[in-house]
């Protein structure tokens, strides 16, 4: 069990144990961060959690997941504790759940529904509320289960001669299924509506710098201090849900265009990664994507790994190819102390593409700008053209789109040393 003293949300009265079945995968220290993470969790709900353990289970129960033994011990703990909730920080089946919540006689929750729930109370946009009760139903048509009664229960069938009609399960599956299809339909159109909006960045001269990063790195306060915006930053695990796109300076550019995503997490429900990845198209549609990183974390390089993961499931390429460049800020250095032999250290070797930041002092963000800069710069590609000097379209179009780094005049041509990105050189050599 590890201790914990937590700031509580007023108004909320449940409260809940969390359990993380301990399966064999993790350490001891990579055990007591996952549990102060699903504390995290439960905190972003409101839930108030008495105390938070893992029980090693070495050979999971089809029916409960965990042992007899240690069912009745978590019972124990429940009583004693007064939780009317069990957070099961880790997958559980519907029979799972159902065997669980009678056996315990308190309500029981696994870490997708969990996330789902804190997804379903933040999602402040029309798209971002369809996204998630779209991933919810996908979650729970896996879990109608014959758990109670009335899902045994037949309905009257049609016409004259009436028949067996259909059991309420069967009902509630069709039902479910109507409303998937319909979110379905009504995020395709808004799909629709964000390609266009993103064709029509394509079409701007403005770079498009995507931040990514572990729930609670800093991305939203990153982005407040560029874009001198208000998004909503604390320290909270999914604090942003909703993408929000900014324009900010950027040295070497009239502007520039920067969104800020929604966190990542170890084990993100995959109902999720499908719900929200038109939401997510925006990282592979930049020019550059930033990994923010939460340092100061004892486990940022897990964190690193699950955010690259899900960026891979993306289709967003981490190394070569014609990916976009990807930059590290290695975020809240102001928190790591050189002289204390229990705080997080630096390694001694930054890589290049890394750049030392702290977004809620400032520090290193005017060197992260000048990283950005030269990251897109060194991604463009440099061309000497030539144009009638009565051709003033082209060359307006190369001054918006591109840095006319030298120009020459002679016999009725301009000769222009053009810097571009290699998608706009397509563009311009398409016109």
């Amino acid at each position: 069990m590890i201790p914990f003293e937590k700031k509580e949300l007023d108004g909320t009265d449940d409260k809940a144990l969390i359990v993380h079945p301990d399966l064999g995968a993790l350490n001891q220290n990579a055990l007591e961060y996952r549990l102060e993470e699903a504390v995290g969790l439960a905190l972003a709900i409101g839930l108030k959690t008495t105390s938070a353990r893992y029980f090693t289970v070495r050979s999971p129960k089809a029916g409960t997941l965990f042992g007899s033994g240690q069912v009745q011990q978590i019972k124990t703990i429940l009583a004693q504790e007064g939780a009317s909730i069990l957070i099961v920080d880790g997958t559980l089946s519907a029979i799972q759940q159902r065997n669980l919540e009678e056996e315990l006689e308190v309500k029981v929750i696994d870490r997708t529904g969990l996330i789902l729930e804190i997804f379903g109370a933040r999602a402040a946009t029309a798209e971002g509320r369809l996204q998630v009760e779209l991933a919810h139903l996908d979650y729970q048509a896996g879990r109608l289960v014959r758990s109670w009664t009335h899902l045994e229960r037949q309905r009257g069938g049609f016409g004259f001669l009436g028949g067996p009609g259909e059991t309420q399960i069967e009902s509630d599956r069709r039902m479910i299924r109507d409303r998937m299809a319909k979110l379905r339909k009504d995020l395709s159109h808004l799909r629709k509506t964000r390609t266009l909006h993103r064709s029509r960045r394509q079409k701007a001269p403005w770079p498009v710098i995507a931040l990514v990063g572990y729930t609670n790195a800093g991305k939203s306060t990153l982005f407040n201090r560029l874009t001198g915006a208000d998004v909503f930053a604390e320290d909270l695990l999914f604090a942003t849900l909703d993408p929000t796109m900014r324009q900010f300076s950027l040295p070497g550019y009239d502007k520039a265009i920067i969104s800020d995503t929604v966190g990542f997490v170890s084990d993100l429900p995959t109902q999720l990664v499908a719900a929200f990845r038109a939401t997510l198209e925006e990282v592979t549609a930049a020019d550059v994507i930033i990994h923010v990183r939460d340092i100061s974390h004892p486990s940022s390089e897990g964190q690193a790994h699950d955010v690259e993961q899900i960026l891979m499931e993306l289709g967003v390429e981490l190394e070569g190819g014609e990916g976009a460049p990807i930059i590290e800020a290695w975020n809240k250095v102001d928190l790591i102390d050189p002289d204390d032999p229990d705080s997080v250290q630096l390694p001694q070797h930054i890589p290049d593409n890394v750049c030392l930041i702290s977004a809620a002092t400032g520090q290193g963000v005017d060197q992260l700008l000048e990283m950005i800069t030269e990251t897109l710069s060194r991604n463009h590609k440099t061309e000497t053209v030539t144009l009638p000097a009565s051709d003033g379209k082209r060359l307006a179009w190369l001054h918006e789109n591109g840095r006319v780094l030298e120009s020459e005049q002679g016999n009725g041509n301009l000769i222009l040393s053009v810097q571009m990105s290699h998608r706009n050189w397509g563009r311009y050599h398409a016109l």
